[in-house]
Parts: structure tokens; C-alpha cells; sequence
């Protein structure tokens, strides 16, 4: 394979800052997997997120958040989307999540940040990153209004609560869902959410150009508890890249592996062969790793860069 490009997904083939090319791969993915079914909401789903995060869409002000962008949603729902895939491809027929379910899978993908999006009231607001410790929930009540107009009112409310799959505002064990194949929607929605993120070419540039500053807007770098105590989370950007492999050993691969089960196996049935978003984050960290042992944050030169500050068109 050639070098692969700073705008492509893990295969080199799909463009995920062209909100249109992930649609259309999406909606070929899933027309070959449930021949016959109607993916009109899910089309409209990506179209409505599409005008959400270029402050096209009634209410909401343009995404302002430069590391939880628009490239990153659309990573990590085509992450989604093939995880479902693989998942079906391989099951027995009583055991798939379907067509429906699968829809709805994609498009809790598509609105799990929407919490991060600034309200056309909120413009006092510095940054959407303000809301980090809450946007989950807020991308919940997103979901629970945003559901039934597109046809998926039933699923409004269960909806609203697989999206918590991808935060730590409730712990997974607590989030309550009756039906085992929304609980597996839930792991596959967290998983591709760490999954998409960590396997970006530009991971390691975006972690301390941009994670660091929304981690301070969102008072997680440091806090200032009640009784006046401070704690430091990260000191810098550079701090936050030297926990970074750490946090990728001791959080996000044991949330992968205990608490979303396992999920990410699904990305192995769905390529047939090696999970390349395990391939693109193993070399990740290895750079890393390699960087910190030899004291050269230097090596971490690649140019990154925010959908959320390029110009934004008019509807």
C-alpha cells in the first residue's frame, strides 16, 4: 500500500473529511449487506450532521472544537459502520443486529459529539470544548429530539442512552439496556469511537495541538475542586503526550476489552483478515514510545490540522 494519506481512513481508500464519500460508502456497505432495506433516514442523518457541524443547521452555531471535529465523527461512524458489518456478516441470522438496528447504530455514531456543539443561545460560550465533562448528555438529548424525525421515535429514548457507551459521565455497568443487541450496538459505538480516533494518521500531532487545549476549556487538564484544592491532570501538551501510551494501555484498551467486550473483533470479520485499525494504532504507539525513550517529542512533526477552522460554507 502506498503512504497513506493525512485525510484517509485506515484502508487508504475513503476520504473521512468528505462528509458526502463516507455516506456513500456507508450506504454501499449496508445496500450490499441488507439488500432491500430503505436507508433514506440514515442519507439524511449524515446530510443534517454534515450542516451541524458547518452551522447550517437550525439552532446551532458552526463546530468550534478543533480536536473533536467533523473529520473525527466521520471516522469513527465508518468505524461503526463496518464494525455492525462484520459483526452481521459472520453471525447467524437470529443473532444479527439488522437493518434498522444497524441504522440506528450509525447514526448515534454520527451524534455522539453533537454535545460539543454551541447553541445559537449559547454564543457567549467560548468553545464547544467548555462542555467536555457534559457533552455526552447533551449529544443524548440531541438524539432524543433528533430521533423521531427521522422516523426512529421508538428508538428515541434507548437511543439516548447507548450514546453514554462512548463517555465516562456514567460508568458502562450502569447504563441500563434490556436487549442484548442493544448492549452489543453500544460497545460497537464506544469502541469505534477509541478506535477511530487513536488509528488517525495524525493522532500524536492532534493529542498536543488540540486535545490539550479542549482538555484545559474543558477543565480536565486541571480542576479546581471545591475546597480549593487543584488537581493537575496534564501539565502540558507534552505531559499529555507522555501519558498518552499509558492511558492507551490502562484505559482505553482495558475499557476495549472489559467494558465494550471485545467489540473491536468485528473490524477482523469485516476486513477478512488483519484489523487495521489495531495495525494503525499499534504503529501509533510505537512511534510514540520510541520518541519518549529518546527524548525527542521532536519526531512528532507531522502538520495536523482542524475542520473546525476552515471556512464554512453557506447553506
Amino acid at each position: 500500500m502506498i503512504d497513506r494519506l493525512n485525510q484517509n481512513d485506515v484502508t487508504n481508500r475513503v476520504n473521512v473529511e468528505d462528509a458526502d464519500e463516507v455516506r456513500d460508502t456507508v450506504l454501499a456497505l449496508f445496500a450490499a449487506r441488507y439488500p432491500g432495506a430503505e436507508f433514506a433516514a440514515l442519507a439524511r442523518a449524515f446530510d443534517d450532521v454534515k450542516a451541524l457541524f458547518e452551522g447550517n443547521f437550525p439552532g446551532y452555531l458552526p463546530c468550534d472544537t478543533l480536536y473533536h471535529d467533523a473529520r473525527h465523527t466521520l471516522d469513527m461512524t465508518l468505524a461503526m459502520a463496518r464494525l455492525i458489518e462484520g459483526h452481521d456478516r459472520v453471525r447467524a441470522a437470529s443473532e444479527r443486529l439488522g437493518a434498522r438496528r444497524a441504522i440506528l447504530g450509525v447514526v448515534i455514531a454520527l451524534l455522539h459529539d453533537s454535545g460539543y456543539m454551541r447553541r445559537a443561545s449559547e454564543s457567549d460560550v467560548e468553545n464547544g470544548a467548555v462542555f467536555t465533562k457534559i457533552h455526552v448528555s447533551r449529544s443524548a438529548d440531541f438524539l432524543l429530539r433528533y430521533l423521531p424525525k427521522i422516523g426512529f421515535h421508538t428508538e428515541a429514548e434507548t437511543a439516548s442512552r447507548l450514546v453514554h457507551f462512548t463517555g465516562y459521565e456514567m460508568d458502562v455497568d450502569d447504563i441500563k439496556v434490556d436487549d442484548p443487541k442493544d448492549r452489543l450496538l453500544g460497545h460497537m459505538v464506544g469502541t469505534a469511537d477509541l478506535i477511530g480516533q487513536m488509528s488517525d494518521r495524525m493522532y500524536l500531532e492532534k493529542c498536543r495541538e488540540f486535545l490539550y487545549k479542549e482538555f484545559v476549556l474543558g477543565s480536565i487538564a486541571r480542576e479546581t475542586l471545591a475546597d480549593g484544592r487543584e488537581i493537575v491532570r496534564y501539565a502540558s501538551p507534552e505531559d499529555l503526550i507522555y501519558k498518552t501510551p499509558g492511558f492507551y494501555e490502562y484505559v482505553a484498551r482495558d475499557r476495549i476489552n472489559r467494558k465494550l467486550g471485545s467489540a473491536d473483533c468485528w473490524a477482523e470479520a469485516h476486513f477478512n483478515g488483519p484489523n487495521l485499525y489495531q495495525s494503525e494504532i499499534d504503529s501509533n504507539m510505537s512511534y510514540l514510545r520510541e520518541a519518549i525513550e529518546n527524548g525527542d517529542l521532536n519526531r512528532l512533526r507531522r502538520t495536523c490540522y482542524s475542520l473546525s477552522l476552515r471556512p464554512k460554507r453557506a447553506a
